[in-house]
């Protein structure tokens, strides 16, 4: 089921990048790396402004290829302190990077819209690298930037963000972060868009939206397979954060969250149940939901919902 009034442009994409990535999952759980490559079109780093943004990438650990993409706006080159995005890709847990230019674009776009630093996170990908191996990656680039401060970030207004996949790892980052004790870095608030988690029931809107582009059940179900541990079901605490093998959170350190839903989205049920969850526990949370949205919307600046979800993010990161 497709939104209304979608861009040609915008449906032959993801048309065409749903049938290479069913195309790349293989029946025994592998990736066909190569012939993702095809869709995975890759950006090298520039230090000279493009559209006002210079980027950069910077290794923690070459021994698992951790590393991120840092985007400094001109308006952090002019002596202002800004505050810092550290962001995770979506693509299933399974694909893409900082440099596929699907990121590179988004990225650029939130440093100089904003404006905000960009740390861009390069995680290590399922199936090689299962749950919690991206946990595990997030958590040691928040450690990296702590002992290293940027010189144009204020990290006592660092902000997790995460689309899709990459809203999942965001909350599971973020949870883990509390546990340790940072000297120069503060996690202000968390913000997951459109967030990637599950659990063995099927849920009304994966039911009424089966054929929704880009997270089809058959997709969802493939990524779950190839990213939790061996032998874990869709109610594993990865998936199904608030569902029946989860620990209580409600004594957890968790900053205020922006939380980004769309009415197309398959997973848009157990994204509403996230929120409720965290409501419960006593978190705070704002929901932001556009009904006529499907999942990645904000990829897509021709789209209405991509120009408020700027608003959005600009309100919560810039409060009066």
């Amino acid at each position: 089921m497709w939104p209304p009034n979608l861009p040609w442009k915008v449906r032959l994409f993801v048309t065409a990048f749903g049938f290479l990535t069913d195309a790349s999952f293989r029946r025994n759980g592998s990736v066909n790396r190569r012939f993702i490559n095809l869709i995975d079109f890759k950006i090298s780093p520039s230090d000279k402004p493009v559209n006002g943004v210079t980027t950069s990438d910077i290794t923690v650990d070459p021994s698992r290829n951790l590393w991120f993409r840092y985007f400094l706006p001109s308006a952090a080159e002019a002596g202002e302190k800004l505050p810092v995005i550290v962001y995770f890709h979506g693509g299933g847990f399974v694909m893409l990077s900082p440099s596929s230019q699907l990121f590179d674009d988004l990225c650029r776009r939130l440093a100089k819209e904003l404006p905000a630093v960009i740390v861009s996170v390069n995680y290590r990908l399922a199936p090689e690298h299962r749950c919690p191996a991206s946990y595990e990656d997030g958590v040691d680039v928040l450690k990296f930037l702590d002992e290293n401060p940027p010189a144009n970030a204020d990290l006592t207004r660092c902000y997790i963000v995460g689309d899709s996949a990459g809203g999942n790892i965001a909350h599971h980052v973020t949870a883990r972060a509390g546990e340790h004790n940072f000297t120069n870095l503060n996690i202000a608030g968390v913000i997951p868009i459109q967030p990637y988690f599950g659990g063995e029931e099927r849920t009304e809107s994966e039911i009424q939206l089966a054929g929704a582009p880009l997270v089809s059940v058959e997709r969802t179900d493939w990524c779950w397979k190839a990213f939790l541990p061996e032998g874990s079901d869709r109610d594993h605490p990865a998936a199904n954060v608030f569902g029946p093998k989860s620990s209580d959170v409600s004594g957890l350190k968790f900053p205020k969250s922006l939380v980004f839903m769309g009415g197309f989205d398959p997973l848009r049920d157990w994204q509403e149940g996230y929120c409720e969850g965290l409501k419960g526990n006593g978190k705070e949370v704002k929901v932001v939901d556009y009904p006529n949205a499907m999942h990645s919307f904000y990829a897509f600046p021709d789209l209405p919902e991509s120009t408020l979800f700027m608003r959005e993010l600009q309100d919560f990161i810039y409060p009066q």
